[in-house]
């Protein structure tokens, strides 16, 4: 077991009490004297720093959102997210952190200044970055620096322990080429990992021929990518009556995974001679930099997607009030960095409904002692946007058909089609769904 997977076996209560210290280390050393964004948020609340000691102080700190990135572009498209991008410079330095200050001269008396600028040169400077998809809205980039890339692949390696991946394992990542987290996350679980996962950057790149013709050569145990195109894939596959069983660990992200789609799923692989299959699910956002996934289960259960409390802190808040809610309460999911460099968010609002919250008990299936968060997640903002929708005066909100339609075994492929009556557009709507049933 390596170092950083212990921790993730620790006791709760040594656990919090790690993440208090680094959140209070965090926003005193790094957030309030070199992120301009929140240094004027906590100047405009009067909030000092200092008191910020445990995660229980969060709630004192107004809350941050997408809208917040979009405003900055607005006020100033110059600056884009920096706003949000830790930047020491001399002047901050001797402002905000004197006793740093004083490590700096003896730093440079023992080694020079230049080595002194390098080193902050590699933990600050932003070299990499993924953006949101802006399906909603303005695609966002954030920035990760070296310290960054070190806990994706720590992250990655972590993702590797939990799923269970064997060194003698190989696995094939579907997910498109793109500076979107879902595939870089993947990538370098690979590369810190030291397991074999082969890119093959999706349909756009060598077309669903090319990727089943990868599966068959590389014969992975573990398939990687979307749940609509992973179907695809594996539909085609059952079309062209191929053997796939050497595959039976499939790991899905990117969106939403019902319960009744790991079904369809299974039973395909099932079908192609899978004899131990088993569904996965990832859950990720790019304003963390990081993703996160269940412990592999039977198909009755949830284990929930194991957090990263050293690194991070979750809460779950009332989405009209903001209050916190307790342990395994629905709500939005809310989160913190508090061990992170370039573009850094804390308390924010990630617009994901949570049902069933978080679990602070260890986990059943692993024994893991990290929070858990339950993998029924809806997007808030779907039910604000592109998923309510006006029928006969009504609003009516398309999610909950979606997800009805996803959870059903039956079912292969549905479409929703909202029209008026004989093509009048005086007319009333009508609502008509196309379902095909699975042979």
């Amino acid at each position: 077991m390596s170092k950083t997977e212990n921790i993730l076996f620790r006791p709760w209560k040594k656990l919090k009490h790690l993440q208090n210290e680094k959140l209070h280390y965090f926003i005193t050393r790094k957030l309030y004297p070199f992120s301009p964004y929140y240094r004027k948020l906590f100047d405009k609340n009067k909030i000092k720093p200092s008191t910020i000691r445990g995660a229980g102080d969060l709630e004192r700190i107004p809350f941050t959102s997408k809208n917040d990135f979009t405003e900055v572009l607005k006020g100033d498209s110059s600056k884009g997210n920096l706003e949000f991008l830790l930047a020491p410079s001399k002047d901050t330095i001797k402002k905000y952190l004197p006793k740093l200050e004083l490590l700096k001269f003896a730093f440079i008396k023992l080694f020079g200044e230049r080595r002194l600028h390098e080193c902050l040169d590699k933990e600050y400077r932003p070299i990499f970055l993924t953006a949101t998809a802006g399906t909603t809205g303005q695609p966002v980039p954030f920035l990760y620096s070296s310290f960054d890339m070190k806990n994706l692949e720590v992250y990655g390696r972590r993702i590797i322990d939990i799923m269970g991946v064997e060194p003698q394992q190989r696995a094939m990542n579907v997910f498109p080429y793109a500076p979107h987290l879902a595939f870089w996350q993947t990538f370098f679980a690979g590369i810190a990992g030291n397991r074999f996962i082969i890119s093959t950057g999706g349909g756009k790149t060598v077309g669903t021929k090319g990727n089943i013709r990868t599966l068959m050569k590389v014969k992975p145990k573990f398939l990687i990518g979307t749940p609509s195109y992973i179907y695809h894939i594996l539909n085609t596959a059952k079309e062209l009556e191929l053997d796939l069983s050497f595959l039976d660990r499939i790991v899905l992200g990117a969106a939403r995974v019902p319960k009744g789609f790991k079904k369809k799923i299974f039973n395909l692989l099932l079908g192609m001679g899978s004899q131990e299959a088993m569904v996965i699910g990832t859950y990720g956002f790019t304003e963390s930099r990081c993703a996160w996934v269940e412990c592999p289960t039977n198909l009755n259960v949830c284990s929930g997607y194991h957090t990263y409390p050293d690194k991070e802190i979750f809460e779950i808040v009332d989405p009209d009030s903001g209050q916190v809610k307790s342990e395994g309460e629905d709500g939005e999911l809310v989160y913190t960095n508090i061990d992170a460099r370039g573009s850094c968010v804390i308390r924010y609002r990630t617009g994901d409904l949570v049902k069933g919250g978080i679990k602070y008990e260890p986990c059943p299936y692993c024994g893991r002692t990290v929070p858990r968060i339950s993998n029924d997640i809806s997007r808030a903002s779907n039910l604000k946007n592109v998923k309510l929708s006006k029928i006969k005066g009504t609003i009516v909100n398309l999610n909950t058909l979606e997800y009805f339609l996803d959870d059903k075994k039956e079912i292969d492929n549905w479409q929703i089609e909202i029209i008026k009556k004989n093509d009048d557009p005086y007319e009333v709507d009508e609502l008509v769904l196309y379902i095909s049933l699975i042979q």
